[in-house]
Parts: structure tokens; sequence; C-alpha cells
């Protein structure tokens, strides 16, 4: 079974600061949830905009993160769009793509 992506972005208010300072508290339960392979941070503070791409194992770890992370209200931002994505396991393989691994900071 290929790997399962979730591509998540919205607008922010406040400054990235404000955002970082905010969204770190998050980080290690998220990376503590079942089935999620890694996730990378996405930040355009010129923009405020800001997101995620999440790699999950199978689509219930998927919807399990969407169902208890993502409908969390959060004043602070809006306009979010999320978009389930399956992978191409081959292609990614070839441009280096982190399928089975942990990304690493």
């Amino acid at each position: 079974m290929s790997p399962k992506l979730l591509q998540v972005n919205y607008k922010f208010s406040g400054t990235r600061a404000e955002y970082e300072a905010a969204n770190l508290p998050w980080a290690q339960p998220i990376a503590d949830r079942p089935g999620l392979r890694w996730k990378i941070w996405l930040m355009n503070a010129a923009e405020g905009e800001g997101g995620g791409i999440v790699l999950f194992d199978d689509d219930a770890s998927r919807q399990a993160y969407v169902d208890d992370v993502l409908t969390e209200p959060d004043p602070s931002i809006s306009q979010m769009s999320i978009k389930r994505f399956d992978m191409l396991d081959e292609h990614s393989t070839i441009t280096r793509g982190p399928l089975g691994q942990s990304v690493a900071v």
C-alpha cells in the first residue's frame, strides 16, 4: 500500500515569531501521532501563509489527523485548504523523496 500524503495551506494573522511560538508546542504531539511518518512545516511570512506537507502510513491515520488536529478552532488561521494525495512511489524514489524515513533536521 502506498503512503498517503496531506497538503494543508492557510492564511495566518500575526508575525512569523508569534506563529512559531504558538505552534512549536504542537510539533511533538503531532510527531507522536500513530501512522505519521513525517511532517514538513511550511511558512511564507511575506504573504502570511503557512501550512504543511504530511506523510502517513495509511488513509485511516491521515483521516484521524484531519479529524483531530485540523478541526481545532484557531482564530489566527483562515482560508484553510486541505488536500489528500496518493504518492507515486517509483517516481518519488528516483527523485529521492523521503518515503519511508524520517526527515532529519
